[in-house]
């Protein structure tokens, strides 16, 4: 319970920040979503011109794209701000500070800053895997799902304790 009052706090400061720069956070959503326009008529350039790539259908391919903005956004919204920040406490010596908190430090390194924005960004990539799944003709059970949480969770989780190792 303490610890999701405590992501609660974590979460409104980090809203609270975001909020300060309004414009920041339209232009970096306007952004995104220009990405995500070059991206899509890249694909459907190269697919005026074949049927396939490799044996993967555009819906295959924008679907796997859905999968590499969710990983990128975890990313970019949950590891690299922290891991910055880890590394700027451990040089200014404000490393000890967090230390002396009665709270798991690394839990407070992992989820101090958020970048809530990044929010849209999440809900684009699974936009973009249900419709390439849907374009694709396939269909998912409840157990694919399940499985393709746990393994986008446990990879994130590697990609997380090799940036802290860095």
């Amino acid at each position: 319970m303490h610890t999701l009052r405590l992501l609660s706090a974590f979460f409104k400061v980090n809203v609270q920040m975001a909020l300060a720069y309004r414009a920041d956070t339209v232009v970096n959503i306007l952004l995104n979503l220009m990405w995500l326009g070059w991206e899509l008529l890249s694909l459907n350039i190269i697919f005026s011109n074949t049927e396939t790539l490799g044996g993967w259908g555009i819906g295959e391919l924008i679907a796997l794209l859905g999968v590499f903005r969710l990983v990128n956004t975890m990313m970019i919204a949950l590891i690299w701000p922290n891991t910055e920040k880890f590394n700027a406490s451990i040089r200014d010596g404000s490393m000890d500070y967090t230390i002396l908190q009665p709270v798991n430090s690394m839990f407070l390194v992992t989820f101090s800053r958020i970048t809530v924005w990044r929010i849209w960004d999440l809900v684009l990539a699974v936009v973009l895997m249900v419709v390439g799944i849907n374009m694709s003709g396939d269909s998912i059970t409840a157990l694919q799902i399940l499985t393709f949480i746990l393994l986008a969770t446990t990879g994130t989780l590697v990609i997380y304790s090799l940036w802290i190792v860095l």
